[in-house]
């Protein structure tokens, strides 16, 4: 009899401490990088409708891309960035006002470039977002991505297309709109682009099942960057080897398009793993266990590890 009051009363104790996932509510306990919950579905769908998570559904586990809209989020509302959401997150998320970058830099007439850092970068990524040319954590560090988003600008505005951020793009950036400019542009580069990446789908279906050797980089076998930067070469594109500097190489986009690259965190922290997108939730990679193959993103095994894609 003793025992089984002993017994009784251990259960009821870690009945009224484990939080349960059918009544749980965000904010029950802290989340971070790993768990599987209800409350992270909540956070997810919460930081979606603030803009903050950019991936198709909400999976309930909390990887690399769910991380990276809370650090986003903490960043703009003006709290500690780490990545976990605890108390202070929670109220933020639930209430707070989200504090939107400065303008104080408006004027700026300054030159940035790739490894600036600060307020002019934070402010330079805001009006890019603004104008479409950023769809990543407004961050205060200029790097590929910002560097990239430039480029487009100046590209659209039909000024030196240099990477650079200087009193010309500063210009441009600050005119009323770059959407004329952007609309004027020749109909044919349109096509060249889209007629581009249906070309090198067109490779990359050709080598289905070919299979996985790793290293490979030819059709007698390929690794999954070897694909990529093979079916990507046969059309005229040069991509880096490596998966993580296809990443750092390429945009951001916030949702994939039609030979955008998609990515994967697999077996270490960061991209480790990508396909090229087929549309219809589709993408074809070079996997280590069938090979070249077409896969979902909604596969169970893929979905949770997805950190987003990124263009060529």
């Amino acid at each position: 009899m003793f025992k089984k009051v002993i017994v009784t009363s251990a259960l009821a104790g870690t009945l009224f401490l484990a939080p349960n996932a059918g009544e749980a509510a965000m904010g029950d306990f802290t989340l971070n990088k790993g768990i599987s919950h209800s409350d992270v579905t909540e956070l997810q769908n919460v930081l979606s409708e603030k803009g903050y998570f950019d991936y198709h559904t909400s999976t309930g586990y909390f990887g690399t891309i769910t991380e990276s809209g809370v650090k986003e989020f903490q960043r703009d509302a003006g709290i500690t960035v780490d990545g976990i959401v605890g108390p202070q997150t929670v109220a933020a998320l639930k209430g707070a006002s989200v504090q939107t970058t400065t303008s104080s830099n408006d004027s700026y007439s300054g030159t940035l470039r790739q490894g600036s850092r600060g307020q002019a970068v934070s402010s330079l990524q805001s009006k890019l977002s603004k104008k479409g040319y950023y769809n990543y954590a407004v961050d205060g560090v200029y790097g590929p991505v910002t560097a990239s988003a430039v480029r487009s600008l100046q590209s659209d505005a039909g000024i030196a297309v240099d990477g650079i951020a200087g009193p010309q793009t500063f210009g441009a950036l600050n005119g009323s709109t770059t959407a004329s400019v952007a609309q004027s542009a020749p109909e044919a580069s349109v096509k060249a682009a889209s007629t581009s990446m249906s070309s090198v789908i067109e490779t990359a279906k050709r080598y289905q099942g070919v299979p996985y050797v790793w290293g490979g980089t030819s059709p007698s076998g390929f690794d999954c960057s070897g694909f990529l930067q093979y079916a990507f070469k046969q059309n005229g594109i040069s991509l880096p080897r490596t998966v993580a500097s296809m990443w750092g190489a390429t945009s951001r986009v916030s949702s994939p398009s039609v030979g955008d690259l998609v990515f994967f965190e697999t077996y270490k922290p960061g991209p480790s793993h990508a396909g090229i997108y087929l549309g219809n939730g589709k993408f074809i990679h070079a996997g280590s266990s069938r090979g070249v193959q077409i896969s979902s993103l909604d596969n169970p095994y893929w979905a949770p590890r997805y950190l987003g894609a990124k263009r060529v």
